[in-house]
């Protein structure tokens, strides 16, 4: 049996790409059904971004705590408790999973928890999870939002146990002695900042120069130095050649730059190394949807190549963020209302990584800056040189920003240090209005603040610094 309804706007997936999309579709007007077969919120709030959010800031406590003679205070016996990190974790991710679904009763958003699978451009079926009969859904609109799942090295089985990846490693609640992480992105080095604070030996593995592939150099340099203060091992251009698993580990075997080989072992490993799309058995290919390596194929509107279908998130393949996939599911509502908006620009999109120094980043590195023929200024300050960072004992790292000298416009920003995760959005806002360092710089900033290492690498990149 099928039962048979309508809707102005079918979303498939609950992420932050397609919970938002519903949300903004509904504010405009839009009959709204949202598909998910798992929990709302996606990948990012029950098994990625938040979760990892609350045991970095475990670690962060952690790591503070181990500093006490630095402030003050001593411990006899510091003893910490993993297992009770990884219950918070689960308890915040419970708390913004009810905000979610509170939400979708205010809009008055129709959630089907199942799998959905388009029939045709016009029509969605849903198999309920519960084993109730499917649900016939005709939409003027479908939006597909159904994100996207870890990468696996060819040849290597990912059990869950030795060897993991990031979801698993959500799950674990006691930690091994040893571990080895393949691929240094966000992921990697976020999982490597919480379990060494924890006291675990670890060894990140990256087959690009340097760490986290796509920052600036010189932020990537910023964070292996902090990263070997930890004892934090890190081997770069490094390739994985095969992953063992034996009764008592896992033995990983490497070639690193100029060809030598050696063999790591360790209790687990994880495996880091990006996503792939969820595109498979949702009917895509059938309606004549275009794609491109699995990444479903896009405009600027987020509209695919098939009129009536549009899709945002991971499985865009654009930029695998959340926030880069709730920008996109805003902009499909809108153009599905008829609202006409303007499309994004993806080089203004902030990257961060909430390690210990923090990343945060948008637009083009220095050296992608001078390949394209600009002619560059820098303008760069240290939080070594600014109070307040000194007052807080976080004193590594620096703002950076690209200029194109010629227009003054802001080509890039790449910051490292305490907090830059949060002081990256005013150089967003600046570079979104087209704001040159001429203005930026009349801006006051309160003192003594972390924002006024923004102020002086703006002074810098005009030749006037301060207090550098």
């Amino acid at each position: 049996m099928t039962a048979n309804s309508t809707s102005d706007v079918v979303v498939l997936g609950g992420g932050p790409g397609g919970y938002v999309a519903a949300i903004r579709a509904a504010q405009l007007g839009l009959q709204v059904t949202l598909v998910e077969k798992e929990a709302l919120g996606g990948i990012c709030l029950n098994w990625g971004c938040i979760p990892t959010k609350s045991l970095l800031r475990n670690a962060e406590v952690i790591s503070l705590l181990q500093q006490g003679d630095l402030y003050g205070f001593t411990f006899r016996d510091l003893q910490v408790d993993y297992s009770a990190a990884v219950d918070r974790s689960r308890q915040v991710v419970d708390r913004m999973q009810k905000g979610i679904a509170s939400l979708m009763r205010k809009h008055q958003i129709r959630v089907l928890e199942g799998v959905g699978r388009l029939v045709s451009p016009r029509e969605v079926v849903v198999t309920p999870n519960q084993g109730a009969e499917a649900i016939h859904i005709h939409a003027r609109a479908i939006i597909v939002a159904t994100g996207g799942r870890a990468r696996t090295l060819p040849g290597v089985e990912v059990d869950g146990d030795r060897v993991m990846h990031f979801r698993h490693a959500l799950a674990m609640r006691a930690l091994p002695r040893s571990m080895v992480i393949i691929g240094a992105g966000p992921i990697g080095v976020e999982f490597a900042s919480i379990w060494r604070a924890y006291g675990v030996d670890v060894t990140l593995v990256e087959m690009m120069p340097h760490l986290l592939p796509l920052e600036d150099e010189e932020v990537a340099r910023e964070l292996e130095r902090a990263f070997r203060r930890r004892q934090v091992r890190v081997l770069t251009s490094a390739r994985v050649e095969a992953v063992n698993v034996h009764s008592d580990g896992v033995q990983v075997s490497v070639q690193k730059e100029g060809g030598e080989k050696e063999t790591l072992q360790a209790e687990k490993v994880l495996v880091a190394i990006g996503i792939q799309p969820n595109t498979e058995g949702i009917g895509l290919q059938e309606c004549g949807v275009a794609l491109d390596r699995g990444w479903v194929v896009v405009d600027e509107h987020m509209r695919t190549t098939v009129p009536g279908i549009w899709a945002v998130g991971d499985v865009t393949g654009k930029l695998p963020l959340a926030h880069v996939a709730s920008a996109q599911g805003i902009l499909a509502a809108e153009d599905i209302a008829g609202q006409s908006p303007l499309g994004l620009d993806y080089e203004a999109m902030p990257r961060c990584v909430y390690t210990s120094p923090q990343v945060a980043s948008f637009g083009l590195t220095e050296t992608q800056a001078r390949e394209r023929g600009y002619n560059v200024q820098v303008g760069r300050f240290p939080f070594i040189a600014n109070g307040k960072a000194v007052a807080l004992e976080e004193r590594s790292g620096f703002v950076k920003l690209v200029v194109d000298r010629a227009s003054g416009w802001l080509l890039g920003a790449h910051l490292v240090g305490p907090e830059v995760t949060e002081l990256v959005s005013e150089l967003v806002l600046a570079r979104t209005a087209e704001l040159v360092p001429e203005i930026m710089v009349r801006a006051v900033h309160p003192h003594p603040t972390l924002s006024e290492t923004l102020s002086e690498a703006v002074r810098a990149a005009l030749g006037q610094a301060l207090h550098a």
